[in-house]
């Protein structure tokens, strides 16, 4: 059973009333707004393999060292965070200069290429994530990928262009490929085939069914699945869990994002992970420790060492 306490960096100050004096309506939208409560600790540690430490907006302000201590709190030992345009990479290079529990993941989000197409300013910037992720604790490139759902037409060859580009870096910096796949499964599975993948693919936020976590088992890409596996209409991914290997499985947050049922809807954190853990386990009917120790040790396949001390 969860505990009933919001970590201490994570709560709320105490809502204003209305413009019409109702306090209890003020109270009803800070609590969408405020933060779940602890989970009990899982019984190994895991780590948070996709966060947004930076995102913050309308959210407590809570710094890199406090969200990773409320996180080891509750055995999330650690976390990668993960740019996705110029200034969210940027911060990821400082975070993990402050904090070893931290590693870094740098790219150019897939909606965010075309408008810097449109710019003229692509090329910069793909040319500054490469120098970023030359960092020896950038362990990935990402998250990279393609985005149908809010890209127009007529930025996808953008797009298009970005994911290769992102991919060539990945291979030459023998780095980690962390993909953003949203309603694009067969074109980024074409893409990786047709330039060549790297050694480690992830896809973040795992969000195909059956058939995407067969082709993942068949070519050794690994599915990272947050807290809408937990989701009451998702059985679609219930079911890939269940068919994906197990040596290819990892999890995440994408905070503060896709928060596990029951908190659906309020602002997700790396110490939240132990929810979605625990509703893993019971998809899988398995052993919450040994799936603990299975999720840790591929994500060490993947990114390499933390130091943890």
């Amino acid at each position: 059973m969860p505990s009933t306490a919001i970590p201490p960096a994570y709560r709320p100050v105490s809502p204003s009333p209305t413009a019409d004096g109702d306090p209890a309506a003020a109270a009803g939208r800070e609590d969408k707004r405020s933060y779940p409560p602890a989970p009990e600790p899982l019984p190994v540690p895991v780590m948070d393999n996709h966060t947004h430490l930076d995102f913050r907006s309308g959210l407590p302000l809570v710094s890199v060292a406090a969200a990773l201590d409320a996180a080891a709190a509750v055995g999330v030992c650690g976390a990668v965070q993960v740019g996705c345009d110029l200034e969210s990479s940027r911060f990821t290079v400082q975070a993990i200069d402050q904090e070893p529990r931290l590693l870094g993941a740098v790219a150019i989000h897939p909606n965010d290429a075309p408008l810097l197409a449109e710019r003229g300013g692509l090329e910069a910037a793909l040319a500054e994530i490469e120098e970023l992720a030359a960092h020896p604790r950038v362990r990935a490139i990402g998250e990279t990928g393609l985005d149908y759902y809010r890209t127009p037409a007529a930025g996808i060859d953008s797009q298009h262009y970005s994911f290769r580009r992102h991919l060539d870096i990945a291979k030459r910096l023998d780095l980690t490929l962390q993909i953003h796949d949203r309603d694009a499964h067969d074109d980024v599975v074409t893409t990786l085939r047709s330039e060549g993948a790297p050694d480690r693919v992830v896809f973040h936020c795992f969000s195909g069914g059956a058939d995407l976590a067969r082709i993942c088992n068949d070519a050794g890409w690994y599915m990272s699945f947050a807290g809408t596996v937990t989701f009451k209409n998702a059985d679609n991914l219930r079911e890939a869990l269940r068919i994906a290997d197990p040596a290819l499985v990892l999890t995440e947050t994408d905070a503060p994002f896709l928060t596990p049922h029951p908190f659906r809807g309020r602002p997700n954190a790396p110490y939240l992970v132990p929810y979605t853990v625990r509703g893993m386990a019971d998809v899988l009917d398995t052993d919450l420790a040994t799936l603990c120790q299975s999720i840790a040790d591929n994500t060490r396949r993947v990114y390499g060492e933390w130091d943890l001390g």
